[in-house]
C-alpha cells in the first residue's frame, strides 16, 4: 500500500471550544455566557417559538376544522388482490399481514369489490375472515363459491 493522501476538507475539521479553564483563553469562568439570567442557566433559553412574550403566531392563528377522535379506519383489501392466495385456502387476518395487503395496526379489514367485473375475481372457495365486507363484494364472493367469515 502506497501513502495515503485522502484528508478532510479545509475548515471540515474545526477544534472545540473549550470554556471554563481559566481567565487566560477569553472563555473562563462564565464560559462566555455572561452573567446570570435565562440564557446562562444549565438548559435555559427559550424555544424557537418564543416571540418575547409577544402572543405567538400559533395561538393567535384562527384554528380550523375537528378531529373526530372516535373515528374508526378500516384497513381496506379490494377482491382482486386477494387472487394471490391459492385456491381453497382460509384466508386469515394475520395471513393478510404476512402478504403486505394490510398494516398490522389494529384497525378492522374491510373486503371491498373496487367496482370491477366480476371476472378480475378468479380465486375460487377461499374463505376469507375479515371484520366488514361491502355488498358488491359480497356477491362476487357468492358468486365465486368463496365463503366470508365476519369478525367481532
Amino acid at each position: 500500500m502506497g501513502h495515503i493522501e485522502l484528508k478532510p476538507n479545509e475548515g471540515a475539521n474545526k477544534k472545540r471550544k473549550r470554556v471554563g479553564r481559566g481567565t487566560g483563553n477569553g472563555t473562563g469562568k462564565t464560559c462566555g455566557k455572561g452573567h446570570k439570567g435565562q440564557k446562562a442557566r444549565a438548559g435555559g433559553g427559550v424555544p424557537l417559538y418564543f416571540e418575547g412574550g409577544q402572543m405567538p403566531l400559533y395561538r393567535r392563528a384562527p384554528k380550523r376544522g375537528f378531529k373526530n377522535i372516535f373515528k374508526v379506519y378500516n384497513n381496506i383489501v379490494n377482491l382482486e388482490s386477494l387472487n394471490a392466495f391459492p385456491d381453497g385456502s382460509e384466508v386469515t387476518v394475520d395471513l393478510l399481514c404476512q402478504a403486505g395487503l394490510v398494516k398490522d395496526n389494529g384497525n378492522p379489514v374491510k373486503i371491498l369489490s373496487k367496482g370491477f367485473s366480476e371476472e378480475a375475481f378468479t380465486a375460487k372457495n377461499l374463505k376469507i375472515h375479515a371484520h366488514k365486507i361491502s355488498e358488491q363484494a359480497k356477491v362476487v364472493l357468492e358468486k365465486s363459491g368463496s365463503s366470508f367469515v365476519l369478525l367481532a
